[in-house]
C-alpha cells in the first residue's frame, strides 16, 4: 500500500518588473465559464464512472464501497432525525398545551396543521429511506462474506507453510531470516478468531433466511458471540500493530539499508510504512468500540455514534481503493 504522494507546485518564473513601470491595468472579471463547465461535465462524469467501475472489479473493492455507503447513509439518517427532533418536540408541546387548556368534557380533534411542517415530514421520509438503504447494504455485505471461510482455509495454509519454512531456517542456522515466533502466534490467534466469527455469522445469517434451522434465540446468541470473536480479533490486531512498531524501531542500520538502499529510499519507505501503520491503527480503533457494542445484549452506542465510527474505516479504505485504482 503506497503512501500519499505529495503534490508540488512551482512558482511562475519570469523577469522582475522594473519599479518605474506603470501599474498594470486590472483585468475586468470574466464571466463564470458555464459553457466550458457544462461541456466538460460529460467527460468528468465518464471519468468518475470509469474509476468507480474499476473500484468494483474485485470483491474487496465492492465491500469497501458498500461499507462507505452503508454507514454514511446510516450516519446521515441519524443526523436528519436529530435535526427534526426539536421541531417535533415543539409540536408535541403545543398539542399538550392545547389539550391541557381544554375542559375535561371537550373533544380534541387533530388536524394536519397541528403536525410539523411539510419540510420536516420530507426530512423524516428521507431519513427513513437512507436507513432502509443502510439495512439493505449491511445485508448485502453479510451475504458477500459467506465465502469468508474459504479465505480462512488459505490463510491457515499460508501459516502452516510459513511455520515449516521457519523451522527449516532454524535448522540451517539462518537466525537473521528467522520468523518472529510472537508474530506467528498472533497470526494463529487472529486466524482462529476469524474462523469462529465467520462460522457463527454464516450460521446465524443462513438461519435467518430459512436455509439452516437455528432458532431465533440461537441466532441471536450466535450473533453476539460472532461479534465477540470479532472484537477479540480487533484487540489482538491493535496489539500486533504496536508490537510491529516496537520491532521496527529496534532495527539496526544494516537492516534498514539492506539490499543497497539509499538514504532517500529508506526515508521514503519509512514514510510509506508510517502512513499505512497510522491508517491501520485508526481503522481498528474505530472498529473496537463498535465490536464491543455489538457484543452486548443492550448495546453501548447510539445510532449516530455507530454511523460516525464505522464511517472512519469506510473513508480510509475508500481513499486507498480510489488511489490504487487510479490510472
Amino acid at each position: 500500500m503506497s503512501a500519499t504522494e505529495l503534490a508540488t507546485a512551482d512558482l511562475p518564473s519570469g523577469d522582475p518588473i522594473p519599479s518605474s513601470a506603470p501599474p498594470a491595468p486590472v483585468p475586468s472579471p470574466k464571466p463564470f465559464p458555464i459553457r466550458a463547465l457544462l461541456a466538460a461535465a460529460p467527460s468528468n462524469a465518464d471519468a468518475f464512472l470509469a474509476h468507480l467501475q474499476r473500484c468494483l472489479q474485485t470483491p474487496s473493492g465492492i465491500d469497501t464501497t458498500l461499507l462507505l455507503i452503508c454507514y454514511a447513509s446510516r450516519l446521515s439518517a441519524s443526523a436528519l432525525e436529530a435535526l427534526t427532533r426539536p421541531a417535533i418536540r415543539r409540536s408535541a408541546d403545543k398539542l399538550l398545551a392545547i389539550a391541557a387548556s381544554l375542559p375535561p368534557s371537550a373533544t380534541l380533534v387533530f388536524s394536519a396543521r397541528m403536525l410539523p411542517g411539510g419540510g420536516v415530514a420530507a426530512i423524516l421520509e428521507l431519513a427513513k429511506r437512507l436507513r432502509a438503504l443502510s439495512v439493505l447494504l449491511s445485508d448485502a455485505r453479510t451475504f458477500l462474506r459467506l465465502w469468508g471461510l474459504l479465505n480462512m482455509y488459505f490463510w491457515a495454509r499460508r501459516l502452516v507453510l510459513s511455520r515449516n519454512a521457519g523451522e527449516a531456517q532454524e535448522k540451517d542456522g539462518a537466525g537473521s531470516q528467522r520468523e518472529d515466533r510472537v508474530e506467528r502466534a498472533i497470526s494463529w490467534v487472529q486466524m482462529s478468531a476469524c474462523v469462529v466469527f465467520q462460522a457463527l455469522e454464516n450460521g446465524a445469517y443462513l438461519s435467518s433466511k430459512g436455509v439452516l434451522g437455528w432458532s431465533a434465540a440461537t441466532q441471536r446468541k450466535a450473533g453476539l458471540w460472532s461479534a465477540r470473536f470479532w472484537a477479540a480479533f480487533v484487540g489482538v490486531e491493535v496489539g500486533r500493530l504496536f508490537y510491529e512498531s516496537h520491532r521496527r524501531g529496534l532495527r539496526t542500520r544494516e537492516e534498514k539499508f539492506a539490499g543497497g538502499k539509499t538514504a532517500a529510499q529508506v526515508q521514503r519507505d519509512e514514510i510509506e510504512w508510517g502512513d499505512a501503520w497510522k491508517k491501520s491503527v485508526a481503522r481498528n480503533l474505530a472498529w473496537a468500540p463498535l465490536t464491543v457494542h455489538w457484543s452486548l445484549e443492550q448495546g453501548l452506542l447510539g445510532e449516530m455514534a455507530i454511523g460516525a465510527l464505522a464511517s472512519i474505516p469506510g473513508v480510509i479504505q475508500m481513499r486507498d481503493l480510489w488511489r490504487r485504482t487510479a490510472e
